[in-house]
């Protein structure tokens, strides 16, 4: 493979730049910029220089073969942080033939080398693009290989079910004893209650990986941008008393305590004969039917939509109301931390239901497997052997075992530049 190089830290003017090599000629392309570094590993302050231009005084490292996260050579040069000296530096390694990493590069090269299944390498997309708390343990989980090894456990087991059928097989006119069948069954039993339980969990996996979207519905002027504003603290949507001013969905991007919610301000629910506002309104009860919970507002504390099974129904506009005290106000802020207070709960709870697979890719490959492993008991040994074939190629291919190629190129396009 060609030997290739991508600054690893954010471009723009910082405290250090680091610029990795990876590939054969890492190290030999490093001393010919710094001199000698014989030894892996160790950090060495040297002089930088093309020729005899003194680009920089850089700390530098490298890595043997299979000891490195590409598992190539690996060489890495920690620079100041100014943009015109990885600039010179990227003319210097251009010069001596490298190339430009292309985005992922790093971690696809980690993954064709076995650093790696694709389920980390996933995972390892999902942690760099983490926004909170529970979408980073999340993707922790899986950039430790969690999945994989839960993967090879349960290929070990349908392993050993084939292994006892085709012995039941080979040996049919011999003495094989009576257990070996009920065996087989009890294994195919475990995976595929392995396989459901981790199916199960996919959906909220998945909603906590992308985050939650929670939809502010109501009547105009009920006061939906008004608390939309309020949650965000800023001014995100226009506020008048004229009905009907918003007319497309609004969105809020917020940190929950660790959950990552959008909250979405929609157009008022009313009949209206104004075209605009009637395709706002159409849109609004399309996002809120997709949304993963509700908030009903109204001034009366009542709903005028269909109240699904977790929604939210509440008063808004309580200041102006002497006395009452049970519902929410944007203009001073009551009832607005208790409101939070609900939805946190709501969705922590979908939370709790997640595991292991967030991917459609993951799950769809476990969907295959549980498939394979749907046999009567009565079912001749020569297929029921080859659906152990076909469910345990199934688990190989959820991790990248076999036939990942396909998928490549999606996965690691998500990644950035130097990762």
């Amino acid at each position: 493979m060609d030997t290739i190089f991508a600054e690893a830290t954010p471009p723009g003017r910082g405290g250090v730049s680091v610029i990795r090599l990876s590939g054969s000629a890492a190290r030999a392309t490093l001393e010919s910029l710094v001199g000698a570094v014989p030894e892996p590993r160790k950090a060495y302050l040297r002089a930088l220089r093309d020729g005899d231009d003194l680009i920089d005084r850089a700390l530098v490292f490298w890595f043997e073969e299979g000891h490195s996260f590409t598992g190539e050579e690996v060489a890495e040069l920690h620079l100041h942080g100014a943009p015109v000296i990885s600039n010179r530096l990227s003319q210097a390694l251009l010069a001596r033939g490298l190339r430009r990493a292309e985005a992922g590069e790093f971690t696809r090269r980690a993954f064709l080398n076995g650093r790696m299944d694709l389920a980390e390498a996933e995972g390892l997309a999902d942690l760099l693009s983490a926004e909170t708390e529970a979408q980073r343990k999340l993707a922790m989980r899986a950039t430790e290989g969690e999945l994989g090894r839960k993967s090879d456990a349960m290929r070990s087991k349908l392993v050993r079910a084939g292994a006892l059928i085709e012995a039941s097989i080979d040996f049919a006119d011999e003495d094989v004893p009576e257990d070996v069948p009920a065996e087989v069954f009890e294994l195919i039993a475990q995976v595929r209650a392995e396989i459901a339980a981790l199916l199960f969990s996919y959906p909220a996996t998945e909603r906590l990986r992308h985050g939650y979207e929670v939809a502010i519905i109501g009547p105009p002027n009920a006061g939906k941008s008004s608390l939309l504003n309020r949650i965000g603290q800023r001014e995100i949507a226009l506020v008048t008393n004229i009905a009907g001013t918003t007319r497309d969905v609004l969105e809020l991007r917020t940190d929950l305590r660790g959950l990552p919610v959008t909250f979405l301000d929609t157009a008022g629910l009313r009949d209206s004969n104004d075209p605009v506002e009637s395709m706002g309104i159409q849109r609004a009860r399309e996002r809120a039917e997709m949304a993963d919970l509700r908030i009903h507002l109204s001034e009366s504390g009542d709903s005028t939509e269909p109240v699904r099974d977790g929604d939210i129904v509440i008063r808004s506009k309580v200041d102006l109301i002497e006395g009452q005290d049970k519902g929410v106000s944007a203009l001073t802020g009551e009832g607005v931390a208790e409101l939070l207070d609900i939805v946190y709960d709501r969705l922590r709870v979908r939370a709790a239901d997640s595991g292991l697979v967030g991917h459609k890719r993951q799950a769809e490959a476990l969907a295959r497997a549980l498939t394979a492993l749907e046999v009567e008991s009565d079912l001749l040994p020569e297929f029921l052997a080859e659906a152990m074939r076909q469910a345990a190629q199934s688990l190989a291919a959820m991790v990248g075992r076999i036939g990942a190629q396909d998928y490549l190129d999606e996965i690691f396009a998500s990644f950035c530049i130097g990762k």
